[in-house]
């Protein structure tokens, strides 16, 4: 079995097993199920004799003929409905007597340096087809090999989400043929998976929908380890071709109880788990370069029933925009069926970002289907106590308890602490950090904590992201270095230059100027020359001369938002000389305002 210790920190340990022989496993296999269904099983290898000569059914076959017989009742009691596929087709509003229900299942690749069972790269970067082994192509005589490192991250993810980690788990074999699975079957954990019973904490200011109130617990059911498949390229009209790259590349799949109601909250639980995994270091990207994807499931049921209806299956969501608005779909169309009589059949759906419905792919599969087994070549995974407390000591701090400091110790508003902590797989909040601890080592001037934290927020978010947002350029903490900020900054605080001038430096630092920003100062005469009280009375009364009916309106109307109108055009005219506060005064003392 594969052994795996922290007593050396982030050293793994294992020694591996081989699988037995064929008549070994049917034996433990078939006395397993004459244990579990109490039917007597022919020897497995009298199995096709003994099928021939007394037209014995085997009773996976019986299984699954009555499924299928149960999903065509099912559809056919569906055409009895009137118009029941008008799914999309309604204005988007719910029936008050209709309840939804959401469970989500995400799938997150690793950040791992090789696959799950082989030790080829898991570069998304390299050309097509050349980060392989022969194992990933599924060639005769190849054997996995549990590439242990790749636990760490697993481990991480599921501490992070409040989950508890069974030391010994085990993987399973799912049977389906598709082009991207050369294998024909995906090894996953899904009767004992690693991790179990967690649950991810959704407050409204992560997004949900207001009747969820102030908080949303979601429980997650399991998180189990499973290989991804190959990334297909549609070549029209008819050709698709297949990088294998990415077959094999470490996933978790979370799992969740069906605990949502409103498709707002499913996409923000969804935003919160990826930035949860980020925190801890188990991913490397998220929805938005496609190292995540979300499958829902939907059902609609009565509102005053505890029963959950039929669910539908919404495959490979890869945007939290997607998430929402297939939902809301699904939700349109299972009503839309059942309010004209018919019934919801058991599928698995798709969406298109910007549809108004969803589409069928094809039939739900089920447990069945599937031929789920223990895989006989892969030993079960023990993971020791010790390694499970280390990780545990030293986890990342989460998402919430990072915001959390960064409204109460820095004063942030929400909305500024969440886009710190969500931008950039925080790398602008590391910039944040690193600006403000280069000033407090560098400050001669005195300054609160809280409004030094305040005034680097504000140009970290607004100014500089301004600046990104116009050129439509991604953040790099090279962009602008920090230091530089800080020195901007110091300049600002210290009175040497004018708000105006100090977002001046910023862009020129912005579009490449590489001099230190003391030299520009100095070079460009941008430092701060006051003006006296005369010369501000003097600037302020020619401008008000100029705008009589504003002026009325400000001494009238008290409309006083006006008044930093005047304020702006006085800025504008003293090059950099102008003080906003002083103008400000100036012009309410003309205007006679207190």
């Amino acid at each position: 079995m594969f052994v795996l210790s922290g007593s050396t920190g982030q050293q793994l340990a294992a020694c591996s097993l081989r699988s037995g022989t064929t008549r070994q496993w049917q034996a433990l296999r078939i006395s397993s199920l004459q244990q579990q269904w109490s039917i007597p099983i022919p020897h497995a290898r009298s199995l096709q004799t003994e099928a021939a000569q007394n037209n014995h059914v085997p009773f996976r076959k019986q299984l699954k003929v009555e499924a299928k017989r149960k999903r065509e009742a099912q559809r056919l009691d569906a055409e009895r409905g009137k118009n029941h596929d008008v799914g999309g087709k309604s204005n988007g509003s719910k029936s008050r007597n209709w309840k939804l229900t959401v469970g989500l299942e995400i799938h997150a690749q690793l950040n791992t340096e090789r696959k799950l069972f082989s030790d080829a790269k898991t570069s998304e970067d390299g050309a097509p087809n050349s980060d392989i082994a022969l194992f990933d192509l599924a060639f005769p005589g190849t054997q996995p090999v549990f590439q242990k490192a790749t636990l760490l991250p697993a481990i991480r993810a599921a501490l992070g989400l409040n989950c508890e980690i069974r030391q010994r788990s085990h993987f399973d074999r799912k049977h389906y043929y598709y082009q991207d699975q050369p294998a024909g079957y995906q090894i996953t954990q899904y009767y004992h998976p690693f991790a179990v019973n967690g649950n991810v904490s959704v407050y409204d200011h992560d997004g949900i929908a207001p009747e969820d109130g102030r908080l949303v617990d979601v429980a997650i059911k399991q998180i189990q380890m499973e290989q991804d498949t190959a990334k297909s390229n549609l070549q029209p009209p008819s050709t698709t071709l297949l990088d294998f790259n990415r077959v094999g590349h470490p996933l978790i799949e979370i799992i969740t109880h069906p605990v949502i109601h409103h498709p707002q909250t499913a996409a923000a639980c969804v935003r919160k788990i990826q930035s949860i995994l980020q925190a801890v270091n188990a991913v490397t990207t998220g929805m938005e370069l496609g190292g995540l994807r979300a499958d829902v499931n939907v059902s609609v049921s009565p509102e005053d029933s505890n029963v959950l209806g039929q669910r539908t299956e919404i495959k490979n969501l890869n945007s939290f925009k997607a998430v929402e608005d297939a939902i809301i779909a699904e939700n349109d169309r299972q009503i839309a069926v059942l309010e004209s009589g018919g019934s919801i059949v058991g599928e698995t759906r798709g969406w298109t970002l910007g549809s108004r419905e969803t589409n069928k792919l094809r039939g739900k599969e089920g447990e069945v289907d599937y031929r789920y087994m223990a895989d006989p070549d892969i030993a079960p995974l023990v993971i020791s106590q010790d390694l499970i407390d280390h990780l545990d000591r030293t986890l990342p701090k989460l998402p919430e308890e990072i915001i959390a400091s960064l409204v109460t110790v820095c004063e942030l508003t929400m909305k500024d602490a969440k886009s710190l902590v969500s931008l950039d797989n925080g790398e602008r909040l590391d910039y944040f950090d690193t600006v403000r601890t280069l000033w407090v080592l560098e400050n001669n001037a005195p300054i609160s904590a809280p409004r030094l934290d305040k005034i680097v927020g504000n140009w970290v978010l607004h100014e500089l992201g301004g600046l990104l947002n116009a050129a439509k350029i991604p953040f790099s903490p090279t962009i602008v270095p920090p230091r530089s900020m800080v020195s901007i900054l110091q300049n600002l605080n210290e009175g040497k230059i004018t708000g105006s001038t100090a977002k001046r430096l910023l862009a020129m630092l912005f579009d490449g100027d590489d001099r230190d920003v003391n030299t520009i100062i100095e070079q460009d005469n941008l430092s701060l020359q006051r003006l006296s009280r005369e010369e501000y009375i003097m600037m302020a009364q020619a401008l008000l001369d100029k705008d009589p009916k504003k002026v009325e309106q400000i001494q009238e109307g008290k409309q006083l938002g006006k008044l930093q109108f005047f304020v702006g055009q006085m800025m504008r005219q003293g090059s950099g000389k102008v003080e906003a506060q002083k103008a400000e005064a100036v012009l309410k003392e003309l205007l006679g305002l207190k």
